[in-house]
């Protein structure tokens, strides 16, 4: 298979698109944990009543549309490769903790990627709908439709004192989670970052890596999301992030600017050793990629390097994770051939750019 094919075939469509602030923000996202109310919580229940909400979930929500989200098709864990379930956690389809409940755990996925449904994972059900760019309000608003599209069919496990009921009491309330993926190179390189994070945490939000709980910031890209679930409504918790957002945003633009003013030439090289290592490296391990990565996504966002687009460290983020590699390769590898295999692929994908 082609580079190209097989990006075409392996990128959510969504993540094509850019969206407002997209030199900082790559993708904002909403996640809604919600339970059926007379069957018991995926952490407790036996294999029956978990099949049970598996097939129900199967007949009312496959291979039907909500509103621009088409053709909703469910993939089960259990028909799965193990390669092919990396490849769904490295796409943020699904969480590895839902691999971890194969026999009975699915999602159900929109035909553009932009939607998927985690069944029986911690809870029964987990939303989560991705925008690109900041985006947090207009995130909310589909998913509070989606949310009450699905509710037409399910009753929610809910208190009218405690809110929506969920395994982990850290989700009580409106079992949401809004999040923005960030990407903050200005800030890791002049060490403002370290200094931010106990003060965004005091705000009751806090900072992850790409993949979310317990996930090492790689590449300067940090997850930032709340924490609170109870006592707060979802408009309160969205402004709330929101206000600690559109902060970040300007503090890395006047991180970038500091360093532009202070030492150009010193960052022009940083930024073009990086782009050199990426384009001409046979051997790159996933940590170095994604440092050289972040590198030249801040060249390009600073005007250092033309004609690749933005959307590359997009791409290459999920391409030239393990379960990727190996799917493009067609067979299992092991670390040093993944080594290899990600200079190979990232070499190739920014030649296509030299050839355009």
């Amino acid at each position: 298979m082609s580079l190209e094919k097989f990006m075409n075939e392996a990128i959510s469509p969504w993540m094509r698109h850019e969206g407002p602030d997209s030199d900082i923000v790559l993708s904002s996202r909403i996640r809604l944990a919600r339970n059926f109310s007379l069957e018991p919580f995926p952490t407790v229940a036996e294999e029956g009543p978990l099949e049970d909400v598996l097939s129900f979930m199967e007949d009312n929500f496959t291979n039907v549309s909500f509103r621009d989200y088409e053709r909703f098709q469910m993939v089960k864990m259990k028909d799965l490769e193990p390669i092919e379930k990396r490849v769904l956690v490295e796409k943020h389809l699904i969480s590895p903790h839902l691999v971890e409940n194969a026999e009975s755990a699915a999602t159900i996925i929109s035909e553009n990627e932009q939607v998927s449904i985690m069944v029986n994972e911690e809870d029964h059900i987990r939303i989560q709908l991705y925008f690109p760019g900041f985006q947090l309000d207009k995130a909310l608003e589909q998913t509070s439709q989606l949310d009450d599209w699905l509710e037409e069919k399910i009753d929610y496990a809910f208190d009218e004192e405690r809110g929506y009921l969920t395994a982990c009491p850290t989700n009580v309330g409106t079992g949401m989670r809004a999040s923005v993926m960030m990407h903050l190179p200005a800030l890791a390189i002049t060490q403002q970052m370290s200094r931010m994070t106990p003060a965004i945490n005091q705000l009751g939000l806090v900072i992850r890596g790409i993949y979310g709980e317990g996930s090492e910031a790689v590449g300067n890209l940090f997850q930032i999301s709340n924490q609170i679930t109870l006592g707060k409504s979802e408009e309160d918790i969205v402004e709330d992030l929101h206000s600690v957002v559109r902060q970040l945003i300007e503090q890395e633009r006047k991180a970038r600017q500091t360093l532009l003013n202070r030492s150009p030439v010193q960052l022009e090289d940083r930024i073009f050793r990086s782009y050199g290592l990426l384009k001409h490296s046979r051997v790159i391990t996933s940590k170095e990629a994604a440092s050289c990565l972040s590198d030249l996504r801040l060249g390009i966002d600073l005007g250092f390097i033309k004609d690749i687009p933005r959307t590359i460290l997009n791409e290459l983020m999920v391409l030239t994770q393990p379960g990727f590699l190996q799917q493009y390769a067609g067979e299992a590898l092991g670390a040093g051939e993944r080594d290899m295999k990600r200079a190979t692929l990232i070499r190739e994908r920014i030649n296509l750019e030299d050839e355009d």
